[in-house]
């Protein structure tokens, strides 16, 4: 009885561990943001005299839908007409820059909408201040002797009305800001931006005076509020960067109000990540510079911000100086940026969490693109993959199901020895045992076909939730996104009757198929002697149609597809045998 007692505990702990995870899944991935009746209310603006790093203001990233969607876009909308500003107009990028402050704060993603539905709202990733959940960069001059210093050169700052020229900013057309502090210097600020997300921002100053003044330059990128993440612990999301030779990644409850986490940075970058978009500073790659993360709780709104300041420059008299730092904000394309990292951006496409299988997931992910390209279809790029993986694996299976059809034969056999000393366990197991050597059987061999397919699972469900590239990503019939659950439920036949299905039998026919392929798969496999084990291995498919049902579709379409080409090859070999 002890084998048996075992197993059925095994089985049961197992169980009970992705009951665990689902449970642990529905509660910790984010819920939409309840709906709003009222517009939400302007957070004041803190006192900004002395300019530089200093915390303030977030975005969702992502533009909220129905009610509280359009109390959120009246008052974006409020917020940005309530001050003069400059179209933002690329082939991926719209917003605007405010010439307050002179700030990025307006910028929605003209690929990327907030459904699969293309005329849905494209996704809103900056905010301007006067919205509930600020988000934005800014670029500015500080004191020599700190920012946040007294000083008494008057400098530009968040309340700054800077002139602009040059009309809209485009990737042919960039935007020129300039502003004249009435004691001899004259701050230009040259905007422009590539074909894609990357904006570069030149500061000079030009001073007419009859003395040297001394200034750092400064960037930082604030948001307010802190957001949910999507991942729990598969992903993650918060402030990032490459800096001291390292990728850093501070989870937001880890930052200490009020205390800054301060890195000395020759070359890299820091900012904001999301699941799918980011924002990043990137400062000149041949200086030093002083890079912060910063977290400030005012009442009960929390400020977090990312920024550097760079070195004293000395602008002569009659002279000028100038500086030039990048600032990325965009979808986390992998292909885009490590186009990025090649131009001397380094790790830029660390940003995306490929997690600790990198050196798998991102392969993975980048045959998928390349069979994309051949097949035009995402889920086909599944299948084939899926069976370029099985052809990998082949030898390693075979050996696999040949083994297991010797269990199989063996059967009768073994059924015969617990009948003859049915009181004896011991001495059942040493002539069980002797009867596997007589024959060269294993009676672990069937789990490997699971073993070795653990890691692609794995980094295969990365690849499908980490990168934005499977975002909104159809296969064909009721699957639209691969990166989303099965929309479908038994409980209303798919569909068919007029009623949504409580979220508990969400359980779609993609789930459904996998677990009848596994059922089928098990059937194939030697039966356990014992009735009881016999029932408990029968739970498993079960079990796993029902965790996997809130899994992505694709990852369910890899499984199941798996599951049917290890049918054909293992009953194949157990035919061959006289085992099927």
């Amino acid at each position: 009885m002890m084998d048996q007692k075992n197993l059925l505990i095994a089985i049961v702990v197992s169980v009970a561990i992705l009951f665990s995870f689902q449970f642990a899944f529905e509660k910790f991935l984010p819920h939409p943001r309840p709906a709003q009746t009222q517009t939400a209310p302007a957070k004041p603006e803190p006192n900004t005299a002395n300019p530089g790093p200093a915390a303030e203001t977030q975005a969702s990233g992502t533009a909220p839908v129905g009610a509280a969607g359009q109390a959120l876009a009246q008052t974006r909308e409020t917020a940005i007409a309530d001050q003069p500003r400059v179209k933002i107009d690329t082939p991926r990028l719209h917003g605007s820059v405010a010439l307050t402050g002179g700030r990025l704060d307006d910028l929605t993603l003209a690929n990327y909408h907030e459904t699969i539905d293309p005329k849905s709202p494209e996704v809103v990733l900056l905010w301007p201040t006067g919205t509930e959940d600020p988000y934005f960069a800014e670029f500015g001059w500080c004191p020599s002797n700190g920012c946040g210093e007294t000083s008494d050169v008057a400098l530009p700052n968040s309340k700054t009305k800077w002139t602009a020229s040059g009309g809209a900013l485009s990737p042919d057309h960039p935007l020129t800001l300039t502003w004249d502090n009435g004691a001899g210097l004259t701050f230009i600020r040259t905007i422009a931006i590539d074909q894609n997300y990357m904006f570069t921002i030149e500061d000079a100053v030009k001073n007419s005076g009859s003395a040297a003044v001394s200034l750092r330059p400064y960037g930082l990128v604030s948001r307010t509020g802190t957001p949910p993440v999507s991942g729990y612990y598969i992903l993650f999301e918060g402030p990032i960067g490459f800096l001291d030779n390292g990728l850093q990644e501070i989870k937001y409850t880890a930052l200490t109000p009020g205390k800054r986490e301060p890195f000395d940075n020759t070359h890299g970058w820091l900012g904001f990540t999301d699941k799918y978009w980011l924002t990043a500073l990137i400062p000149p790659q041949s200086e030093t510079v002083n890079a912060n993360f910063l977290h400030s709780v005012n009442g009960t709104v929390n400020r977090y911000q990312a920024d550097y300041v760079g070195g004293a420059m000395s602008v002569p008299a009659g002279g000028t100086a100038s500086t030039s730092t990048r600032f990325f904000a965009g979808a986390k394309e992998v292909g885009l940026l490590d186009s990025y990292a090649d131009a001397g951006i380094p790790r830029f496409d660390r940003s995306i969490d490929f997690g600790w299988f990198y050196f798998l997931t991102k392969p993975i992910f980048l045959v998928l693109v390349f069979f994309h390209g051949l097949l035009g279809n995402f889920g086909l790029a599944i299948l084939l993959l899926t069976f370029l993986i099985k052809l990998c694996f082949f030898p390693l299976a075979n050996k696999s199901y040949v083994a297991m059809s010797k269990m199989k034969l063996l059967q009768p056999e073994m059924a015969k020895i617990r009948e003859r000393i049915p009181d004896d366990k011991a001495k059942q197991q040493q002539e069980i045992m002797a009867l596997y050597k007589k024959v060269g059987a294993n009676p672990l061999a069937g789990c490997l076909p699971i073993v070795i397919q653990i890691p692609v699972f794995f980094s295969l469900y990365k690849v499908l939730f980490v990168t934005i590239e499977m975002r909104h990503a159809p296969f064909f019939g009721w699957i639209h996104d691969l990166s989303a659950p099965d929309p479908t439920s038994f409980a209303n036949l798919f569909g068919l009757l007029p009623f949504a299905a409580p979220h508990v039998l969400m359980i779609g026919a993609w789930p459904l198929m996998m677990g009848v392929t596994m059922f089928l798969q098990q059937k194939l496999n030697p039966q356990p002697v014992d009735p009881i084990q016999a029932k408990m291995f029968m739970l498993l498919p079960i079990v796993f149609t029902y965790m996997l049902s809130a899994f992505p579709a694709g990852l369910v379409i890899y499984w199941s597809w798996n599951n049917l080409l290890s049918i054909a090859q293992q009953w194949a070999i157990m035919h061959k045998r006289g085992a099927a």
